[in-house]
């Protein structure tokens, strides 16, 4: 939920998400939505927004043709509170809270550590500039803090802050929580800067965790970070991301570094333990991106040209293999059983655990 979102930036997410799905090897589609209004909004006119979009789309959600989930704006409150609109089931089984944000931003942190270590640098006392401090930003901002990164800059909508000695992340998580985007006039320990400014900081390491294409033509030449690694959806224009292959910055795939949000999601949905997760994201997500940096230097071309290219082929063989009629098998529908008996809780957790993990991990194996 965004005042000014529109059907192009909306292409570009759902473009972004195949694109993730596919990386993945994840057999589900790349739709993605977007709601016109003011995400601090009054309850009453933010429902108001929520209720006509699920009532426009009612029978997308009752065939499952597509499943809403949350995103910048927007809450797990939100996502039920649409759903019962439309006139579609949206108890605790069928629709979980996640941390969505949280094991995104493990992600974003796993890039930035393979990068780092590609070009000789080491996290801990790494300088770190974050665009957005949201469900994602903040989440990073902690994960960073514990690796003894130095968080120098911060933005979110209503601007943004710098300290070059760095920023004490308790502090600032702590007013965000209290005070959500006014962080950045609470917090007294920093200067005030411009929000395009904080991009072109001389930082180790700059994560965009905020909107689409901030990182842009008129400004990728000034970009001074040595790396890229980001927790928003299509941050860095196609234009842009060529200008900063040619200056030598290291600019990792969005799709790649933020996709933690759907696998921490898909095991949390099958009862997945936090550490799990995490164990499970850095034990394959890591040494993937570690090939994919190595593949890229060796063909002297941009990372996101080669992640593109595998997520892409994945995902027209899945479709393909999707669409076979074998795929209507036995197998098929004991597989569907299964899930429908661990959503009725009728399956020990642990096993489905177990099962949703191994899955994932054939699914990801190239």
């Amino acid at each position: 939920m965004m005042p000014d979102i529109d059907e192009a930036e909306v292409r570009g997410l759902a473009r972004a998400m195949t694109l993730k799905y596919g990386f993945l090897g994840m057999a589900l589609g790349g739709a993605k939505a977007g709601v016109r209004g003011d995400p601090e909004a009054s309850q009453r006119e933010r429902r108001r927004r929520l209720a006509a979009f699920g009532q426009a789309i009612a029978p997308l959600l009752s065939a499952r043709v597509y499943t809403p989930a949350t995103d910048m704006g927007t809450t797990d409150e939100d996502i039920r509170y649409l759903l019962r609109m439309a006139g579609v089931p949206a108890g605790g089984k069928r629709l979980p809270r996640t941390r969505s944000g949280y094991y995104t931003a493990f992600t974003v942190v796993s890039g930035a550590e393979q990068a780092a270590r590609h070009v000789g640098l080491g996290l801990p006392g790494s300088t770190v500039a974050i665009e957005g401090w949201g469900k994602v930003g903040s989440a990073l901002g902690g994960l960073l803090a514990d690796v003894k990164a130095r968080i120098v800059a911060i933005s979110t909508s209503h601007g943004a802050i710098f300290n070059p000695q760095g920023l004490d992340v308790r502090q600032l998580l702590r007013l965000s929580a209290e005070s959500g985007g006014r962080v950045v006039e609470l917090y007294d320990d920093a200067r005030r800067i411009e929000r395009s400014a904080l991009l072109e900081l001389a930082v180790d390491i700059l994560c965009p965790c905020a909107r689409h294409n901030s990182i842009h033509a008129g400004n990728a030449g000034r970009i001074a970070a040595r790396i890229i690694s980001a927790g928003a959806n299509n941050p860095v224009t196609a234009q842009a991301e060529h200008i900063l292959f040619e200056r030598g910055v290291l600019c990792l795939p969005d799709f790649v570094t933020n996709c933690g949000g759907v696998l921490g999601s898909a095991l949390e949905a099958a009862s997945a333990r936090s550490e799990q997760i995490t164990a499970f994201i850095e034990r394959e997500i890591g040494p993937r991106i570690s090939w994919l940096l190595d593949e890229a230097d060796r063909q002297q071309t941009p990372p996101r040209y080669i992640a593109a290219s595998l997520a892409l082929r994945r995902s027209e063989e899945m479709q393909q293999h999707a669409a076979r009629p074998q795929r209507r098998s036995a197998l098929r529908r004991l597989t569907r059983a299964r899930w429908a008996l661990h959503r009725r809780g009728w399956l020990p957790r642990r096993l489905t655990a177990t099962m949703m993990l191994d899955r994932l991990s054939k699914s990801l194996a190239w």
